[in-house]
């Protein structure tokens, strides 16, 4: 099964050809790398800090193939708004005057609104998101559940189980069918570690 797992991932990064390639190293992320050091100081639950979550939720997306330049900034940056209090927003726009706006408009679409709780949030993701902010969503919730391995609050990681299966795998099958089936294998694995007492 795992080595099933890791010829799926070399057939989707070997997906990635010259153009690709040359499309990314056009990328101009160090700008928005930049904005996401604030987050080095803020805990995460499952341990690390919100900057390395930018960074890998960044690599999910490249590791799915994607190179679309403002998913990739919109995911280094994705939880600035929501974790930082008083976030300039214009700074995105003053990051990238080419492209700030569509990624502050993706980011602010991922972002969890003042009135929403987290099933309105997500809610509003699978009902109304964009494609790119339903992918960007999927990159997000994968990074999150491999994260609970580190977890030992049994009522939290089965919340987010629930979570996950109500609202991301409709969302991840509608727009990406592995990110469909990593998820379904994440859930699996984390409800297994559940049964076994934890």
């Amino acid at each position: 099964m795992a080595k099933q797992k890791y010829e799926m991932k070399i057939e989707r990064s070997l997906k990635m050809n010259d153009k690709d390639m040359s499309q990314l190293s056009d990328m101009h992320l160090a700008p928005y790398m930049q904005l996401a050091t604030n987050l080095i100081g803020k805990a995460r639950h499952a341990g690390g800090n919100m900057f390395r979550h930018q960074m890998d939720t960044l690599a999910i997306l490249i590791d799915y193939g994607y190179i679309d330049s403002v998913l990739l900034k919109a995911a280094t940056i994705h939880d600035t708004i929501e974790d930082i209090p008083d976030f300039d927003k214009n700074l995105i726009l003053q990051a990238d005057p080419e492209e700030g706006q569509a990624v502050l408009d993706l980011v602010l679409e991922v972002t969890r609104r003042e009135n929403e709780d987290k099933r309105q949030f997500l809610l509003r993701i699978l009902n109304t998101g964009s494609q790119k902010a339903k992918v960007l969503k999927c990159a997000d919730r994968i990074s999150n559940m491999i994260s609970l391995g580190y977890v030992t609050d049994p009522k939290f990681i089965e919340r987010y189980c629930d979570e996950t299966e109500f609202f991301l795998l409709p969302m991840s099958i509608e727009v990406d069918f592995n990110m469909y089936q990593e998820l379904i294998n994440l859930i699996l694995t984390r409800r297994r570690y559940l049964e076994d007492g934890g």
